[in-house]
C-alpha cells in the first residue's frame, strides 16, 4: 500500500495561510484533500463551503473533509486514516505551533501513521512586506524558515523588486536549500505546494542530482566553492544585516567511504547532544561494503535511515550530508565527518 503524501504547513499569522486552505477546500482540483486546521473558523475558513459537519469532521463541496485538532495530533490524523475515503493527500496546518517538529516528528514516531502517511514537504508560507521585521523580532519565523522545503513568499506584489531580492537573500543565509515560489495572495498551482516529494530525499535527488550542494537553488551571483576555507553561509552578514539569524546551513561532502558504525556513532552523539539545535539534517551516504546508498533524514533528534537503490557502475560515490540547525559548530562537524572515513 502506498503512504499517502502528507504536507506540513506553516507560517505567521497574516501571511496568507487561510487563503491558501481555503483554495484546496473550495476549488474543483479533482482531489480528494483532508485538511486539518487547529481551530476551524479562528482564522475564517468559509463556512459557506461546508455541506454537513459532525463535532470535528467537515465535509466540503468539493469533496475534500476539514478537521480541527481539538486533541491529540495522533488521534486525528488515525481517524482520518481509518476513513473509507483515500485520500489524495493529508494537509496539516501548524498555527500556533511555532515549531513545525512535533508534527514531523510523529510522522517518524508513530508506528501505525507511518505506515499508511508520510511527510511530503513542509511547506512555510512568509509575508515578503512583513518578514524583514519578523526575523528580527521571532526566533519563530526564522525556525519556521529554517525547517521548510518550498517557502511560498506571499504578498509579493506589495514590495518592490529590491526589497523582495533582499527577503530572498535573508531567506537563502537561514536555509539554502528550500525552494522559493513568489506568490500573491498565495495564488500558486496546487502541484507546487502538494505532492511534491519535496521532504524525500530520494525522490528530490531523482529529479535534481546536485540538490544537496545548495547551487540549483540559489541565486546564481554567488560563486561555490565546497572546499574553499570558509563557507558561503556567512555570506548573509554581508547583506545589510538584513538577517543576523543564529541559523544557517551547511553542506559537508567527502568521496571517501564512510565506516558504517563510526557514521551511526557520530550521529548517535550529534543527535544526544545537539538535537535541539539541529533543526533538519538529511543526507546520502557510501557506507563502505555496502553496494547500496544510504539515506538518512532527521528532524531534532529524531532520524530515520534507509537503503535505496545500488550506486550505479562506474558512478562517483560520494556522501553528501546537510545540516540546517541554529549555532552549527561548523569545525566541529566538518571533523567529525571526516573523522568517520573507513
Amino acid at each position: 500500500m502506498s503512504q499517502i503524501p502528507v504536507t506540513v504547513l506553516t507560517g505567521y499569522l497574516g501571511a496568507g495561510k487561510t487563503t491558501l486552505l481555503n483554495r484546496i477546500l473550495s476549488e474543483p482540483h479533482g482531489k480528494k484533500y483532508a485538511v486539518i486546521v487547529n481551530e476551524y473558523g479562528e482564522e475564517g475558513i468559509d463556512g459557506a463551503l461546508v455541506v454537513n459537519s459532525d463535532e470535528e469532521i467537515f465535509e466540503m463541496n468539493n469533496g475534500c473533509i476539514c478537521c480541527t485538532v481539538r486533541g491529540d495530533l495522533i488521534r486525528v490524523i488515525s481517524g482520518l486514516l481509518k476513513r473509507s475515503t483515500n485520500f489524495d493527500g493529508i494537509l496539516v496546518e501548524t498555527t500556533g505551533l511555532a515549531d513545525p517538529a512535533p508534527v514531523a516528528q510523529t510522522f517518524f514516531a508513530d508506528e501505525e501513521i507511518a505506515a499508511k502517511a508520510k511527510i511530503d514537504s513542509i511547506v512555510t508560507v512568509v509575508d515578503a512586506k512583513h518578514l524583514p521585521l519578523r526575523l528580527k523580532d521571532s526566533r519563530e519565523a526564522q525556525e519556521q524558515i529554517a525547517f521548510a522545503d518550498v517557502i511560498l513568499l506571499n504578498k509579493a506584489d506589495l514590495v518592490s523588486a529590491d526589497e523582495l531580492a533582499g527577503v530572498e537573500r535573508a531567506i537563502r543565509g537561514i536555509n539554502r536549500f528550500a525552494k522559493i515560489v513568489r506568490t500573491t495572495k498565495c495564488d500558486v498551482p496546487l502541484e507546487q505546494v502538494m505532492g511534491l516529494g519535496s521532504f524525500d530525499l530520494a525522490e528530490i535527488l531523482k529529479r535534481e542530482p546536485d540538490f544537496l550542494k545548495g547551487e540549483e537553488h540559489h541565486d546564481h551571483d554567488h560563486v561555490h566553492d565546497e572546499h574553499c576555507g570558509h563557507d558561503h553561509h556567512h555570506d548573509h552578514h554581508d547583506h545589510n544585516h538584513i538577517s543576523d539569524s543564529d541559523i544557517s546551513s551547511l553542506s559537508l561532502t567527502t568521496d571517501k567511504a564512510l565506516d558504517g558504525v563510526k557514521f551511526e556513532t557520530w550521529m548517535g552523539d550529534l543527535r544526544a547532544n545537539k538535537g535541539q539545535d539541529l533543526l533538519r539534517y538529511k543526507g546520502i551516504m557510501d557506507i563502505a561494503g555496502s553496494e547500496k546508498r544510504l539515506v538518512i533524514q532527521g528532524v531534532h533528534m529524531m532520524m530515520d535511515a534507509t537503503e535505496l537503490a545500488p550506486w550505479k557502475a562506474g558512478e562517483k560515490r560520494v556522501s553528501r550530508l546537510v545540516f540546517i540547525g541554529r549555532q552549527l559548530d561548523e569545525q566541529g562537524l566538518r571533523d567529525g565527518f571526516a573523522l568517520c572515513a573507513a
